[in-house]
């Protein structure tokens, strides 16, 4: 009888024990057709668990649970419990990941970030950018501007072209809806004309209160029939050879980026614009501003006549200011 009521403590004592986990982020995964007694060894096998398995059981069967336990992986946090755990692999409480796409990257840049994901399946590793875009339901259409910066939640069997549909499905309707409650006489032709413009705003500016101010530049531009004269898309156009500097000559030097060369648009996106810079492109901001140049703090100076522009050049630019 003393045996079997210190038995009976001892079980009681495990259920309700942290398991051995002395780090964040630790994890076990359950693969497809795991017995319940290879869970266990598992659970033994990475040192959570040193406790006689027949408690495992027990408590499984407690619980009713027994034979119900989902394949997957599962977080293994600090203080957590046989108990919590087994209502977690009952539940099919899987962990889940995140994966952020940052505004203003590159697909280029979103392609690299999502190789080095952790526990997602690279399926796009050895496609090319058409292919992609075909794999995702967007067969035709160039990948640059086409995904919207967010963050996706994953778990370990997803791949990257799940992530990749995603914010695609997530940037054509955000475009879509943002599209509808633009502003009247834009010289934007289609939505995609706003996502371009947007991933200019992007590449300039990270500051909310001023990306339509610089918007308000680009329209207005636009409208005059001048040259957009932006670096960004410039250097987007330089391609590998962007050695960090812009040069005179990269200015002259005529390519479908070069707004220096060529009126309007460019003919894609330059980056992956975010919601804000997609709003600031449809409502940009009221003024005269044809100009703007970099203060070298983040912000800009704003000018409406050229020679306004060349003195705010000297001034921040040059360091010859007056």
């Amino acid at each position: 009888a003393a045996a079997a009521v210190f038995g009976w403590n001892d079980y009681r004592r495990f259920s309700v024990t942290p398991l051995n986990v002395t780090q964040q982020q630790e994890s076990i995964d359950v693969g497809r057709g795991t017995s319940f007694k290879g869970i266990v060894a598992e659970l033994q096998r990475h040192g959570f668990s040193t406790a006689n398995p027949w408690y495992w059981r027990l408590l499984a069967e407690q619980m009713h649970v027994a034979g119900k336990l989902h394949a997957g992986e599962y977080a293994m946090e600090p203080g957590i419990t046989p108990r919590r755990l087994l209502a977690d692999m009952a539940a099919g409480k899987v962990l889940q990941r995140n994966f952020t796409i940052v505004d203003g990257w590159t697909f280029a840049q979103l392609r690299q970030a999502l190789a080095h994901a952790e526990k997602l399946k690279h399926d796009s590793a050895t496609l090319d950018d058409a292919t992609i875009m075909q794999k995702i339901g967007a067969g035709g259409e160039a990948p640059e501007g086409r995904f919207l910066p967010e963050t996706y939640a994953y778990v370990k069997g997803d791949g990257d072209l799940d992530i990749l549909r995603r914010a695609h499905v997530a940037m054509v309707k955000t475009l879509a809806t943002l599209w509808s409650g633009r502003d009247k006489d834009l010289p934007l032709a289609t939505p995609y004309d706003a996502l371009i413009l947007a991933s200019i705003v992007e590449k300039e500016t990270g500051r909310a209160d001023e990306r339509a101010k610089i918007a308000g530049v680009f329209v207005r531009r636009l409208q005059d029939h001048m040259l957009l004269q932006t670096d960004p898309s410039v250097i987007y156009g330089m391609g590998a050879s962007y050695d960090g500097n812009i040069h005179k000559s990269d200015l002259t030097t005529d390519t479908p980026y070069n707004t220096y060369t060529r009126p309007g648009l460019p003919p894609t996106p330059i980056a992956l614009p975010g919601k804000p810079a997609i709003e600031a492109a449809l409502h940009p901001a009221p003024g005269d501003a044809l100009y703007f140049v970099a203060r070298g703090d983040g912000t800009h100076a704003f000018a409406s006549s050229l020679t306004e522009q060349n003195r705010n050049v000297d001034c921040y630019q040059r360091k010859h200011c007056q």
